[in-house]
């Protein structure tokens, strides 16, 4: 749950406590702040001279209220200040941010000294500097660099600004977020994928719809043209009703013509597991996953074929599922690995054991995930390989097979056992019908909400923007 800030406190500022130095000119500071505060790629920042020992917390929102601009520029300050030249630009590949203040127009020199005064703190995590995201801005006196803004991500950035003495002193700089909730539902014309990004989700959101009925559908086959889908999911906006974050799926629902289900994302208290949940408190989780793997296409079926390398017609036991080199693998379901191994035509080979007599086996990996081996127990969903083309094979794909008392079936059609049912305990049924409650409340304030599968007609139009 993302976390609930007051909608008023749009931005605080944080300063390491410090004794009090000369630095800039308290007009150029002022100026200089006010410019990240006005701009569109820096969250806030104030640096002043004669910092006091304790911390200072200051908040502003996008417009700059008066009262804030008087405490920053005085009367005396205005006089002498002289406009600085401002430059900004995103990170690109292979660059650095040294690199990234130079092409600004900071000279290499200064733009490295600036960044040193990063040197042992955590003020900016250099994982998060990411080519095209990473935003920096440069202020410059007569050509001489000023200062600095890095953001690199949508709730922090960073103020660099020159003391006195030509050191630099770092500015961490901190945004608070608004909480909201987003709701896409659509006509499925091309995909659910293309659908849903083209009304404000991410590829976070779809994976997440995924794989809530992953266990129920092949996206592949079993989605058509008419089909509606509706996603509900958590959002954080910034100081300025920006919505800069998507969040967790609280609520996903498919009216197909294989499928009319809607799943509610809910953790009991009992054990902590969240899961989805339909509408009567059973589980979307079943013991084996279908496809055992997300964003492949089905590149051959269950049944008699001609092998397109040996020209023998035989049974294909398992579903071959064709992806990138590289694609995670997962455990269809509880288990202990009892193989892991090359194994032939198999090339790399993993054999998974399954209560009640169930086993499934995945092949032509092109590696193995870290510590799988046999005798490792896995838990459904955790990443065992990835794909590859190894034995016979004639492209990257996963060869995925499901054996019953070791008969070989065909998962497509297989009806598989269902897993947690809440009905069968009261108390958790409970928790879950006060969940269901707020989601659907929350479907209501977000677009109007839709009984179990009956969804709206008419034609597709994108949802309004949401007010935070």
């Amino acid at each position: 749950m993302l976390p609930h800030e007051s909608a008023e406190s749009a931005l605080t500022v944080r300063e390491t406590p410090a004794l009090p130095k000369p630095g800039l000119s308290q007009g150029l500071k002022s100026l200089i702040v006010l410019g990240v505060l006005g701009s569109a790629s820096a969250l806030a920042g104030i640096v002043m001279a004669g910092r006091t020992p304790n911390p200072l917390i200051q908040t502003a929102d996008a417009g700059i209220p008066v009262p804030l601009a008087a405490r920053l520029v005085s009367a005396v300050d205005i006089v002498d200040a002289r406009p600085l030249e401002r430059a900004e630009g995103k990170l690109e590949r292979n660059e650095t941010l040294t690199g990234l203040l130079t092409r600004l127009g900071a000279e290499p020199g200064e733009a490295g000294a600036a960044l040193h005064a990063l040197t042992g703190t955590d003020v900016i995590d250099s994982r998060r500097l990411l080519p095209g995201k990473t935003q920096a801005e440069a202020w410059f006196d007569d050509g001489k660099l000023q200062a600095v803004s890095v953001r690199s991500g949508f709730d922090s950035s960073l103020l660099i600004t020159r003391t006195a003495a030509d050191g630099w002193s770092a500015t961490p700089l901190y945004a608070k977020l608004t909480p909201g909730y987003l709701r896409v539902e659509a006509e499925i014309e091309s995909s659910i994928y293309a659908a849903a990004l083209a009304r404000g989700a991410d590829d976070q959101q779809v994976a997440d719809f995924a794989s809530a009925f992953a266990y129920d559908i092949d996206f592949q086959r079993e989605i058509h043209p008419g089909d509606r889908f509706e996603i509900l999911f958590e959002t954080a906006y910034d100081e300025r009703g920006n919505r800069v974050r998507n969040g967790e799926v609280l609520y996903a629902a498919l009216n197909g013509k294989a499928l009319k289900r809607g799943f509610y994302h809910f953790t009991p208290s009992d054990d902590g597991v969240a899961d989805y949940f339909d509408e009567n408190g059973e589980s979307a989780t079943k013991f084996l996953m279908k496809t055992p793997i997300n964003g492949a296409r089905i590149s051959s079926n269950f049944g008699t074929r001609k092998h397109p390398i040996s020209g023998y017609t035989r049974l294909h036991k398992g579903t071959d599922f064709a992806a990138p080199t590289g694609t995670p693998i997962y455990a269809a379901g509880n288990g202990t690995v009892e193989r892991a191994s090359r194994n032939g035509g198999y090339g790399n080979y993993i054999r998974i054991e399954h209560p009640r007599g169930y086993e499934t086996a995945y092949a032509h990996l092109s590696r193995y995930a870290k510590g799988i081996k046999a005798g490792k127990k896995v838990k459904q969903g955790d990443v065992i390989g990835y794909v590859g083309s190894t034995g016979a094979s004639t492209g990257p794909h996963l060869h995925y097979e499901v054996y019953i008392k070791g008969k070989p079936v065909n998962v497509m059609s297989l009806k598989l056992p269902n897993g947690r049912k809440l009905e069968e305990e009261p108390a958790m049924l409970a928790e879950f019908k006060a969940h269901k409650a707020m989601v659907d409340a929350l479907r209501a304030a977000e677009g109007g909400q839709m009984a179990e599968a009956t969804f709206f007609a008419g034609p597709v139009t994108a949802p309004p923007p949401v007010t935070p």
